[in-house]
């Protein structure tokens, strides 16, 4: 990944067109001439500061767990939680989903990420294959979307807003160990290259079978993909619906419930002069998955009936729909940390409300709406999709 590659041709991931990529030196990158997709970037000394950036994120996210993360006090009563603590409060309040969401995406998923990169990364610093190179390196990049720890450090930033004004907050040690974790496994996973591990995979199996090879592209056939698409959007929409009339929080204050729905959080937190905060929300809660939404049944339906112009503005489109529709968990984890963080029984405490699931539901649903729709589709009614090297 640092050293220089040999010509070779990469076939684009959202095209399809082949490319014949030149040797290129550190710091270059290469980019497809139909659609604009980044086929390889060369960075130097990547596979060393990979590794690094892995063991260490490893290091600082097992320090986050069992120490303090925050802690609360208001009118003399005092709580804290622990991340490891904060599933055993989701689930004792019988929200088991929510805690599994909350273990997968910033615990399970980052930590099989870590070991599998690292598992790797180290036989290939030696020039040696990994048993099943390929079909880890294939996992990983179909893990990467699910794991959400910058996202969970984004709604920790938010909560914080939401109750600073009302109680005295403190940072454990957990939250700035969970910083740390946060910026290094980032720093990882920008310097992973998907072209060229799988080059050094390939050079370092040199017994690799033609099935193998055949494996390890990195185009995968879709069968039916208009139609799964249509079925993940048409289910987006109906779980969106009570994601947004039923409450996604409760607050009980002093014995008396007051629940809130995700617009009348949006609402509170404006006439609370929070701002920034309740554009966050709005943007990340309401206006990122009806957008999300609209973008796959337009491009679903232009693949659909095969319409061959706006190409590239439709590939943007998807590109922006694939990045942005994770971020919507923002307002999940929120609620998963102040329930987490205030429970101080009627005094003050809050609890997920039914909303929280069917607000997850949207934004998994719609997640997977965009993996499982097909990007090839938008150049196939184009004049140069037949054209297969440049």
């Amino acid at each position: 990944m640092s050293e220089g590659n040999h010509s070779k041709i990469l076939e684009c991931h959202e095209c399809a067109l082949g490319v014949n990529i030149p040797a290129l030196v550190c710091g270059q990158k290469a980019r497809c001439p139909r659609c604009g997709f980044v086929l390889t970037s060369i960075h130097n000394n990547a596979i060393e500061r990979i590794l690094a950036f892995s063991v260490t994120a490893l290091i600082f996210l097992f320090a986050s767990l069992p120490f303090d993360f925050l802690s609360f006090r208001s009118n003399g009563l005092e709580n804290k939680f622990s991340i490891i603590s904060s599933f055993s409060i989701l689930i004792e309040n019988d929200y088991e989903v929510l805690a599994f969401l909350e273990l997968l995406t910033i615990f399970a998923i980052p930590t099989i990420l870590l070991i599998s990169v690292i598992y790797l990364l180290i036989p290939l610093r030696k020039g040696i294959y990994p048993n099943k190179g390929h079909w880890v390196l294939k996992m990983i990049y179909k893990l990467l979307p699910w794991s959400m720890v910058e996202i969970f450090l984004i709604g920790t930033l938010v909560s914080l807003v939401k109750i600073i004004g009302i109680a005295d907050v403190q940072l454990g040690p957990s939250f700035f160990a969970f910083i740390f974790f946060t910026v290094s496994m980032t720093g990882a996973l920008l310097h992973i290259d998907r072209s060229s591990l799988t080059q050094r995979l390939n050079q370092a199996n040199i017994l690799l079978s033609k099935q193998d090879i055949q494996e390890t592209n990195l185009l995968s056939s879709k069968k039916f993909s208009v139609q799964h698409t249509w079925a993940l959007i048409i289910t987006s929409v109906a779980l969106y619906i009570p994601a947004n009339v039923l409450p996604i929080m409760n607050t009980r204050l002093l014995g008396q419930d007051d629940p809130s729905t995700i617009l009348g959080g949006v609402v509170l937190l404006w006439g609370m002069g929070s701002y920034p905060i309740a554009l966050v929300i709005f943007i990340a809660s309401v206006a990122v998955p009806v957008a999300k939404i609209l973008a796959l049944a337009w491009l679903n339906y232009s693949v659909q009936f095969e319409q061959s112009n706006l190409t590239t503005e439709r590939i943007k489109l998807y590109r922006l729909a694939e990045f942005v529709g994770r971020w919507s968990m923002v307002d999940v984890f929120v609620v998963i940390i102040l329930a987490s963080l205030i429970q101080l029984g009627n005094t003050i405490s809050i609890y997920p409300g039914s909303a929280t699931i069917a607000f997850s539901g949207v934004v998994i649903v719609t997640m997977l709406a965009a993996m499982s729709f097909d990007p090839h589709l938008i150049w196939k009614s184009s004049e140069s999709y037949d054209k297969t090297d440049c």
